[in-house]
């Protein structure tokens, strides 16, 4: 058979095109606030839009002006208010539609803001419907009117009684952010994330009152699920602030920020701070230990301020900057050398901490001599395994890989039961960016066990080896690990035994937001015309009535029984994750007795009042199935 001729397609004039600043935002949004999402996800979309306008809002406060923000979420309509200067009166519209254009290219003015490049209250404007922006100033006010970056209504300036500041409201466009709905616990995580790092500032959202009196050292009370071994160490010095303690809890975990910007993803200042607490303690003890083992079971906060900082993205999730200004000293110079000064006389001063760390630490080390053999033959295990096994159908994308970050970072693992439901998610899958990991079976209780269980046990080693985690979240091969099991009683058994084992050996992974749970519909009723797929019996209902009398329904029971033709739909754009969160209330070691331990009394009596009767058929919600399972 001939080989077809190529396709000739013409490339003229014609084909130039040159798009305005709000064409290309609404074309590309992922480039300006990553990806979209619903709001199950922290770092969804809206909460990007969010996060730009009261950015600005946090330089003011910086600068000097206003100590109040006042936030409101209803009914999807967002609003921010600030007590600062106010937009100048004649450039609100431009800083509002023009991109490359603010206050923050004077470094005068802003000498270490969060956001530098003019683009991210113009990519609010873009991407939402109503935008109108309002500035005070001096007695007069001046208010303008968008749609998707579309000016409709530019009002003369006038006077007014109100305080000087600005008022930012915005919907966000639902034609881009589809189903999208604000999760409370996601706005408060990030206004409290401000108020740690900005002490005498207070945000009031809807009506209640955030605002932190000891920095990163509240963060890390908040933060903890467990308690520290030894009281929080906490310094400041100009342009820094670091707290960190040990806990008895595995992995390390870190919250680091630039510019009072939440750098999820880390970079050149976590990096520099895991380097001078190990160096630091080390010398201070004058003993060889192993950097891992100092690190092991640390919860770190560090925050510096950067001149014009660079990130890695336009989220500015990852810093890429290595100096702490232009030409200036490097960023692990100066954490380097901050640590060495005061960490070293924080440990002269404090002998009893010094003591409780350094048991810490040698307890770490005997733990890693004690593994060590163990570790090297799990390790040519999972080797050997992944050569011969096929567990793991792997993606072309990784978190880890640098060349291609854009792509790397929508990088998710889906850890399913069953070679069905995987071979499902298998032929539908993003092979760019979708991996997908089968398990065998249910995995082990692993409650109450050590973490030897995770080199002994073939499945856990496994999935260790397949998000190459084993020494921490640096080399994590996927920024979302999505179990996907049946919405059955079996399934739930599993998810909740697969959480168990994450929460209690890879608690970093968990808070860092990377875990989540795969929603999958229930129902599918459609007619001759339309389908619908129904996550829940409201859903089922709300179908029925909008798809008139005749219409069939299937009811799913298992993954394996979905096609891959429409799973496509339900792990592509729409696809509904529902995040695991470890909230400052979460006491994990009592949270997982209760789920996991022996059977008890309360448990029993926490079954049975959350079951329910339905259509005479015994049900039970979804936590109760887990716990029954």
């Amino acid at each position: 058979m001939a080989d077809k001729e190529p396709q000739i397609v013409s490339y003229t004039e014609d084909n130039i095109r040159s798009l305005d600043w709000k064409e290309h935002i609404r074309l590309r949004p992922g480039m300006y606030i990553g990806k979209l999402g619903n709001g199950n996800s922290h770092d969804d979309g809206i909460y990007i839009l969010l996060k730009e306008v009261i950015d600005n809002s946090i330089d003011e406060y910086v600068m000097g002006h206003g100590k109040k923000i006042d936030v409101g979420i209803k009914d999807s309509k967002v609003t921010i208010r600030d007590y600062g200067r106010g937009i100048p009166l004649g450039k609100v519209i431009d800083c509002v539609s023009k991109i490359n254009t603010g206050g923050k290219y004077d470094s005068k003015a802003f000498k270490k803001s969060v956001g530098l490049n003019g683009v991210g209250t113009k990519a609010v404007n873009a991407l939402s419907t109503d935008f109108v922006v309002e500035s005070y100033r001096e007695g007069q006010v001046k208010r303008a009117h968008f749609d998707k970056g579309e000016l409709k209504k530019d009002e003369k300036i006038k006077a007014t009684e109100e305080r000087n500041g600005t008022m930012t409201s915005f919907y966000p466009d639902e034609e881009i952010f589809k189903h999208y709905q604000f999760k409370s616990d996601h706005v408060i995580r990030l206004i409290m994330n401000y108020c740690y790092l900005n002490t005498g500032l207070s945000i009031w959202y809807n009506s209640a009152r955030y605002h932190s009196e000891k920095g990163l050292f509240d963060l890390l009370e908040d933060k903890m699920s467990g308690e520290p071994i030894y009281p929080i160490i906490h310094l400041i010095g100009e342009d820094i602030e670091v707290a960190f303690t040990h806990t008895n809890s595995y992995g390390e975990e870190y919250y680091s920020f630039v510019n009072g910007q939440h750098t999820t993803q880390g970079g050149t200042h976590q990096g520099a701070f895991r380097e001078a607490v190990a160096k630091t303690i080390k010398d201070f003890f004058n003993k060889n230990y192993e950097p891992s083992d100092i690190r092991s079971s640390i919860v770190a906060a560090v925050s510096i301020k950067v001149v014009e900082p660079v990130f890695e993205s336009q989220t500015k999730t990852k810093l890429g900057s290595t100096e702490i200004e232009p030409g200036g000293k490097s960023i692990r110079a100066f954490i380097g050398d901050f640590l060495k000064e005061n960490l070293d006389n924080f440990l002269h001063k404090n002998p009893t901490v010094a003591d409780a760390l350094d048991k810490k630490i040698r307890q770490s080390e005997r733990e890693r001599k004690d593994m060590a053999g163990i570790r090297k033959l799990a390790r040519d295990r999972a080797k050997k395994a992944n050569l011969h096994n096929k567990k793991l159908r792997d993606c072309r994308s990784h978190l880890s890989d640098t060349k291609n970050n854009e792509r790397a970072s929508e990088t998710t693992v889906f850890i399913t039961e069953g070679d069905s439901a995987s071979g499902s998610i298998t032929k539908c899958r993003d092979v760019n960016t979708q991996a997908v990991f089968s398990l065998k079976g249910k995995p082990l209780n692993s409650y109450g066990l050590t973490k030897k269980v995770v080199y002994e046990n073939e499945e856990f080693n496994l999935i260790q080896a397949a998000l190459d985690i084993e020494d921490g979240l640096d080399n994590l091969r996927y920024n979302r690990v999505v179990i996907a099991t049946d919405a059955d009683v079996d399934g739930m058994h599993i998810r909740l035994l697969l959480m168990t084992f994450f929460i209690q050996f890879f608690p970093d992974l968990v808070k860092a937001n990377h875990l989540y749970i795969l929603q999958t519909p229930l129902f599918r009723v459609r007619n001759k015309k339309d389908t619908i797929y129904c996550y829940s019996e409201q859903e089922k209902q709300d179908a029925i009535a909008q798809l008139g009398a005749k219409h069939e329904i299937t009811r799913f029971k298992g993954l394996g029984e979905i096609s891959p033709d429409e799973f496509k739909h339900f792990i592509g754009d729409d696809m509904r994750l529902e995040p695991v969160i470890l909230d400052k209330e979460t006491q994990i070691d009592t949270m997982l007795e209760f789920y996991m331990g022996k059977n008890t009394p309360d448990r029993q009596n926490y079954i049975i009042e959350n079951l329910k009767v339905e259509k005479d058929t015994l049900t039970a919600t979804p936590v109760a199935e887990e716990i029954n399972g």
